[in-house]
């Protein structure tokens, strides 16, 4: 154990030596694949246009995740949440019981909805391995970080999973060629379901085998050691009238019952489905009523949004990159490598593939599903598999190539004020991990 776990170390910091931070990586790939638009025979002016009409093409969807992103850590920050996962982090006494735990408690709330999870995942970990230390515990902060980032992946599959959700609505972008397709054949078919319930437990069985023998425990990161810690209450000043409006729960409490009022007309009244506008309304309302007052929310607003930059920035540049796949001839050309060699046993792995190299570059799953859903059921068509299966096994891609660029490190990085090369090569073994375990169920399990 002690030389597996030395190897394991070495290899985790070696890599955070070699890796790039996300926007010198978005710098490359926009270099490389401007090379390649040209060596394809697009004109220069046909691929600089091709990269400026990305690079603003997701500004009402970077707003969005923005808000979930924001509102998800307010709401970590809450009384109540607090309160509910230093409970929980308390009732583990041993190494395993932790990842456990921390495992479930991520991959249950990844199923319900993949923002809050990346929100509330890294705060979890904080809390876990806070409590841990002060029991003697010992636990890995940044490998607990990778694990608990792994055990997200099940969002994929889950209930705000963006291809599924987008086929099941009537008028989809594919409609003529597919029709809707209900979520039994495709989240809830018997490989999806095989996938998220077998998943995490293999997430912890590979954690606990792998957990660093030198454990970097939480004391050993002050910036992310203190988001452990409750918010100090104000020093009182002095009582005046703007104060005791911004301190008055009534305010708050208005806020929140109207836009209670507003779901419940959208939903049961109009019958309108869940979307982001929606989920944001709902994030948003209960940071109003649970934070109590204004001056709670916005003092919890202030800490949150240091964590939101890199999706402000680089989105845009990651955009970018996705208009070069998507404008010029450059997502045709890959479609056509692979389809001379896939066939009904090899299409699941050659999909996933094509998928992890596109999500490195995309960093929208509905996104990706919008640049390769076409070329995606045409392929399957053709190997004769179902166009689910090709929609899922894309879905495995998709999150492969989330588990390995920096992006979503770095988002995960920020919430909890640590350096995501400090985890990211630990990243990389759960990466792989789900990449089999996905594949395996999309060539073999029935969708």
């Amino acid at each position: 154990m002690v030389a597996r776990n030395d190897w394991l170390t070495r290899y985790s910091r070696a890599m955070a030596r070699i890796v790039p931070d996300a926007i010198s990586t978005v710098a490359i790939m926009i270099v490389i694949l401007f090379a390649l638009s040209l060596a394809l025979g697009n004109s220069t002016s046909a691929t600089f246009d091709a990269w400026y009409r990305g690079l603003w093409m997701l500004l009402p969807f970077t707003m969005q995740m923005t808000l979930i992103l924001l509102l998800g850590c307010v709401l970590a920050a809450t009384p109540l949440f607090r309160k509910l996962v230093v409970s929980i982090s308390k009732l583990p006494r041993t190494s395993t019981q932790v990842i456990i735990a921390s495992v479930l408690c991520v991959a249950a709330i990844s199923y319900l909805n993949w923002g809050l999870a990346l929100a509330l995942g890294p705060i979890i970990a904080v809390h876990f391995a806070g409590e841990a230390e002060r029991r003697g515990i010992p636990i890995d902060f940044p490998f607990l970080l990778a694990v608990n980032g792994g055990a997200g992946s099940v969002w994929q599959f889950g209930l705000s999973a963006s291809g599924p959700l987008m086929m099941a609505t009537p008028g989809h972008f594919l409609e003529g060629s597919t029709g809707t397709m209900s979520l039994l054949s495709t989240i809830w078919s018997p490989a999806s379901l095989a996938l998220v319930t077998t998943f995490p437990i293999a997430v912890i069985l590979v954690a606990r085998a792998l957990m660093p023998k030198q454990a970097q425990q939480l004391s050993d990161f002050p910036s992310a050691s203190k988001l452990a810690e409750p918010l100090q209450p104000e020093q009182s000043g002095e009582a005046t009238f703007s104060s005791r409006i911004e301190h008055h729960w009534l305010i708050a409490a208005v806020l929140g019952i109207g836009m209670l009022a507003w779901l419940y007309y959208h939903f049961l009244v109009k019958r309108s489905s869940l979307d982001l506008n929606s989920l944001n309304t709902i994030f948003l309302m209960l940071c109003f009523l649970l934070h109590g007052n204004i001056r709670n929310l916005s003092r919890a607003l202030q800490r949150a949004v240091v964590s939101c930059w890199p999706i402000l920035v680089l989105y845009h540049l990651y955009a970018g990159v996705a208009g070069l796949i998507q404008f010029t001839t450059i997502g045709a050309a890959a479609s056509d490598l692979v389809a001379p060699i896939s066939t009904r046993w090899t299409f699941p792995l050659l999909t996933a593939l094509a998928g992890t190299i596109v999500a490195t570059f995309v960093p929208s799953s509905g996104g990706q599903w919008v640049i390769q859903g076409f070329v995606t059921i045409k392929a399957a068509e053709a190997a004769g598999v179902t166009a689910q299966r090709g929609m899922l096994a894309l879905g495995v891609g998709d999150q492969m190539g989330n588990l390995v660029a920096p992006f979503w490190f770095l988002v995960r990085a920020e919430i909890a004020h640590i350096d995501f090369r400090t985890f990211f090569g630990y990243g990389l073994i759960f990466a792989a991990l789900w990449f089999v375990f996905g594949v395996a169920a999309f060539t073999f399990l029935p969708c």
